[in-house]
């Protein structure tokens, strides 16, 4: 089970709780927001980063960003050319921004930090790493932001 640390992830580029600025969505340029994790544990040999929809009219919602292989650090950066990007609920890896379906309401996104006690193969996706590596997950940390149509 994780324990509860300092582990943080944070935006210089969106505020927790807020909305994503359309130039990050899929109405605008669609580039994904550089994000920092600090307060990586001991013991970590990896970080992964996932950013996930639960509200997408979907059973498992949408998973718009996979990022394995981020080196621990005291204060890790992660930019839309970040290690090693997995599939995103589009089967493609990489960044997809925001586009939920008009007049679907408010959707909630988690950008979510694991800091993992071994390293993490290949690229996998979203629901293949929480299968595979839960029980390497030393600590993890989130923030949510907002997007509607």
């Amino acid at each position: 089970m994780p324990r509860i640390g300092e582990l943080a992830i944070s935006s210089p580029d969106i505020r927790p709780l807020a909305r994503i600025p359309d130039h990050h969505t899929g109405r605008g340029a669609d580039r994904p927001p550089r994000l920092e994790i600090t307060g990586v544990p001991e013991g970590t040999v990896e970080l992964t980063v996932i950013m996930h929809d639960p509200d997408a009219p979907s059973p498992h919602g949408f998973t718009h960003w996979v990022v394995h292989g981020l080196a621990p650090a005291a204060r890790v950066e992660v930019t839309p050319d970040a290690e090693r990007p997995g599939p995103n609920s589009t089967g493609r890896p990489g960044w997809v921004g925001p586009y939920p379906p008009a007049g679907h309401g408010v959707h909630h996104y988690y950008f979510w930090a694991y800091a993992l006690s071994r390293p993490v193969e290949g690229a996998p996706s979203r629901e293949e790493f929480l299968d595979r590596y839960a029980d390497a997950v030393i600590e993890q940390a989130r923030f949510v932001a907002t997007y509607s149509s």
